[in-house]
């Protein structure tokens, strides 16, 4: 991978290890804010949405502007709110959670746009693997560091010390990535920059559209760990403490597999390896279904970390892949929406079934899991079966002038410029030294 991508890991890392305020944000608001339960869930909810439009839009901000720039100013203003939240009157916060959480969003989508385009393809798998390992490093452990703080300190500590994390992101990436090259460089659309528009994009990439539709309809079952699943085990007698140690379960074996899954699923067709992927997360609510257990919680969890494994790491990178060179940061932000909708949609979604027809929801959620990961396994085999998906003329990756400080990209290579699978070409990926 490209030197700045290494460089990079340290601020992620500090971010990730110091962004624990979403775990305790409703505890913080409810305690020392002294709201009632529904007022905070309306301030949560808002905010969630600001968190979900800053994942749609912030990618696209930055092929206008350029990734760096973008990525820069919105920690910034997330720095900075974060800062001053705990000393904002209780009101005013109805106003001020959502931009932070728009600017957070945006981070998110910016990041992911940064890597796409320092990252050469063929190594975008592992360079998202690495970045992915490296923040649930960080979040596994922020949160016993942030209930450290929490009883310790003060909440109000919690908001600044995040708000620290985030401008120390901001000014070790100002530091490791140059100003200078396509990181900080807006790219112009074709014809005079007028382009296609983010549909026109979409309809001749059939297969990008299909698997975002379906990460989409996925990543609202995958939130039900977070909402629905906990009811349903102190419902069945288990505790908050065995609640817990399954969730770890979830960080632990991420950390342990994601990397070696990367390198060794690198050359697999894409699309294959993410609709296994969702079909492993409907198979472990469907392991749900043996009872309600223990034993079934720890197979529903594994089976969801194997899952989470194959397909967000892989659709990450199919989508910097398929972009078309002036709209990268567009469609890391248009997966980075998808993947992110189960925040504000599965807990009102989930929680409304399960109050309705508690024993319907887990059927229902490996149904559904079930047929996006069937739906993106067909589409990978009509991929297979056709010419591929054609990317719009002049819009061909064409190589670009390395950045200064960057590793360059492997040589020019006819086969890097066909959109199509290495299985579909008869040419297999070029080796990157590490």
């Amino acid at each position: 991978m490209p030197r700045a991508v290494w460089l990079l890991l340290p601020g992620v890392f500090v971010n990730a290890v110091s962004s624990f305020t979403f775990v305790f944000v409703f505890v913080y608001l409810t305690g020392p804010r002294g709201l009632s339960v529904s007022e905070a869930g309306l301030i949560t909810g808002i905010g969630g949405i600001g968190l979900v439009a800053g994942n749609f839009t912030g990618g696209g901000f930055g092929d206008r502007f350029g990734h760096r720039r973008v990525l820069l100013v919105a920690s910034a203003l997330a720095g900075g709110a974060l800062v001053l939240l705990p000393a904002l009157p209780t009101a005013v916060l109805y106003a001020a959670l959502p931009p932070a959480q728009y600017a957070i969003g945006s981070i998110r989508s910016a990041n992911a746009a940064l890597v796409a385009v320092i990252v050469p393809e063929g190594v975008r798998r592992q360079a998202f693997a690495v970045v992915r390992c490296v923040s649930n490093g960080g979040f596994t452990l922020g949160a016993p560091l942030g209930a450290l703080i929490a009883t310790g300190f003060s909440y109000d500590w919690l908001f600044v010390c995040d708000g620290v994390g985030i401008l120390v992101f901001a000014l070790w990436t100002a530091r490791v990535v140059p100003a200078r090259g396509a990181a900080n460089t807006p790219t112009a659309a074709p014809d005079g920059g007028r382009g296609r528009g983010v549909w026109g994009e979409l309809r001749t990439r059939p297969a990008v559209l299909v698997m975002l539709v379906a990460v989409l309809v996925v990543d609202v079952i995958y939130r039900q760990q977070y909402t629905t699943f906990p009811v349903y085990l102190a419902a069945h007698g288990l505790s908050t403490a065995a609640y817990g140690l399954i969730i770890a379960l979830n960080g632990a074996v991420i950390l342990v597999l994601e990397l070696p899954a990367a390198v060794a699923l690198r050359t697999r067709p894409p699309l294959r390896v993410i609709g296994v992927g969702l079909l492993l997360v409907g198979a472990g609510y469907g392991a749900l279904l043996l009872g309600p257990g223990i034993a079934a919680a720890v197979a529903m969890m594994l089976l969801l970390s194997l899952g989470e494994i194959l397909y967000k790491t892989t659709a990450t990178a199919y989508v910097a892949d398929q972009a078309p060179a002036h709209a990268i940061g567009l469609f890391q932000s248009l997966y980075a929406g998808v993947s992110a909708s189960g925040v504000v949609l599965g807990g009102p979604l989930g929680g409304a079934l399960y109050a309705a027809a508690p024993g319907l929801l887990w059927p229902l959620c490996a149904a559904l899991a079930a047929g996006a990961g069937g739906a993106v396994l067909w589409m990978s085999a009509r991929v297979a079966r056709g010419p591929g998906e054609p990317r719009p003329a002049g819009e061909a990756l064409a190589a670009r002038e390395p950045e200064p400080g960057l590793a360059p990209g492997p040589a020019e290579d006819p086969a890097r410029h066909d959109p199509r699978p290495a299985h579909e070409t008869g040419s297999r990926p070029r080796a990157v030294a590490g």
